[in-house]
């Protein structure tokens, strides 16, 4: 058998591995914040809820397999072939791989300039000119070493300004990614060779963070996914959304673990990671493609990563029985937390009594309809705006109803009766206490506007 005829050979258990890891995935891990109204205040359901789902613990057991298979490859004798083989297809990225990662952390600031109103992601918006002039600024400073610490201090620094309108438990889904970049320019603008050589590192660890975090979504507040189910049913693949949701969960989360692990692991979940998030852009478009653009790029430099070092717990990442371990660690962690730090901010009843505008962050979106909200109906108080939304809502309805067609009667008296039930639940998340009322008038708008668009496409 010649040398060619071997590697391949030696490469079937990543094909067989990465096919395996993909299947178990899902294209559906699209932040769902940018794409559903939320209430980030509100309680969320008890950790006790996740643990005692069957998909939950099923997610998790397909998951340790996979990586626990990975892991008894890489250690055996076909192990670095098949990182060879994966250097020697990366290996044009890995030699201008810095040049890679500046120019995509450059054009992703540039991209949101041209955006407009938001601070880092399209999901933190702000009506600040100055902002949108400070992220070209930023992309300018990232070309050259000597400014890169400035850019560094310019991404922290506009993290900080948003805490102006976002509260901190908000904005912790951001903090690992926008530290972690600002700490690879700071590094890579270094002439200490000793932080240069761990410049990517700590954004592999950055990206592995944030989506380990904000997975967690999946399982506090399942709900926040039912508007994206609604409007596009197929990403479910026919699964029931409490089959998906929990799973799909399992999926970010631990492929968010696996690029902390060893060298196979990591690389195979940043080939996973970057076929799901192009996934995701061709749902979602352009706003999928700017928001993760900084998650995808680093999740390139995984995959090209060809450094053989392991570092933190090195000892117990090279054992298999380190894998059930490490993660039943990080899920601990991570759980304790995301629902400890809800509570400590919120407590245990959660709050929802914040300004409209700053729970629900959607600006209306003729792209994404199901994650527009309208105002609510003026008034200065609950009753004043109860009552416009119902005169509002009670001359269009009784003129449609009195058409001469019963069939056209029924669709043009439905619309402004879904409308007013729209305005209603507004109402109620502007002036409205109760946690659980707030919770469900976000539901019901959202839904409620699904289908008087329906009916009036209809």
């Amino acid at each position: 058998m010649d040398r060619i005829a071997l590697l391949r050979l030696r490469a079937r258990p990543l094909s067989l591995a990465a096919l395996f890891l993909i299947v178990a995935s899902t294209p559906a891990l699209a932040h769902v914040k940018w794409f559903a109204p939320y209430i980030v205040g509100a309680p969320p359901l008890p950790i006790s809820v996740t643990l005692s789902n069957i998909w939950f613990w099923t997610g998790i057991s397909l998951v340790l397999v996979f990586f626990l298979a990975t892991r008894a490859v890489e250690q055996s004798g076909a192990g670095e072939p098949i990182l060879n083989v994966l250097d020697r297809i990366t290996d044009p990225l890995w030699k201008r791989l810095d040049e890679f990662v500046r120019v995509v952390i450059a054009g992703f600031f540039v991209a949101i300039f041209a955006v407009g109103g938001v601070y880092l992601t399209p999901d933190l918006k702000t009506p600040a000119e100055w902002v949108s002039w400070t992220q070209l600024l930023i992309a300018g400073l990232i070309f050259f070493r000597q400014t890169q610490p400035l850019a560094a201090a310019g991404i922290i620094g506009l993290w900080l300004v948003a805490l102006r309108d976002y509260d901190i438990f908000h904005l912790l889904d951001y903090l690992a990614l926008g530290v972690s970049v600002a700490a690879y320019l700071v590094m890579g603008a270094s002439s200490n060779p000793e932080w240069r050589k761990h410049r990517f590192e700590v954004l592999r660890w950055g990206v592995a963070i944030a989506l380990m975090w904000s997975s967690l979504e999946k399982f506090a507040y399942p709900d926040w996914f039912d508007p994206l189910v609604d409007e596009k049913p197929f990403l479910t693949f026919g699964l029931p959304r409490e089959v998906f949701v929990p799973m799909a969960g399992v999926a970010e989360f631990t492929l968010g673990f696996g690029m902390i692990w060893t060298p196979l692991v990591r690389r195979l979940s940043a080939v996973a990671l970057f076929i799901i998030f192009n996934a995701a852009v061709y749902l979602f478009g352009r706003t999928d493609l700017i928001g993760h653009a900084l998650i995808m790029a680093i999740i390139v430099s995984i995959a090209a990563d060809h450094t053989r070092e392991v570092h933190f717990l090195p000892a117990l990442k090279r054992r298999l029985a380190g894998v059930p371990a490490g993660l039943a660690a990080a899920l601990v962690i991570f759980a304790t937390g995301y629902w400890g730090l809800h509570i400590a901010i919120y407590g245990v009843d959660g709050k929802t009594g914040t300004p409209f505008g700053e729970r629900m962050t959607h600006a209306p979106n003729a792209e994404y309809p199901h994650g527009s909200h309208g105002a609510a109906p003026a008034g200065s108080t609950a009753k004043e705006a109860y009552q416009t939304a119902m005169d509002r809502m009670h001359g269009p309805m009784m003129q449609g109803m009195a058409h001469s067609d019963p069939d056209a009667a029924f669709v043009l008296g439905m619309i402004p009766h879904h409308q007013g039930a729209i305005d209603m639940s507004e109402v109620v998340l502007k002036f409205g206490k109760d946690a659980k009322n707030q919770h469900l008038a976000a539901r019901s708008s959202t839904r409620r506007s699904g289908r008087s668009a329906r009916c009036a496409s209809g």
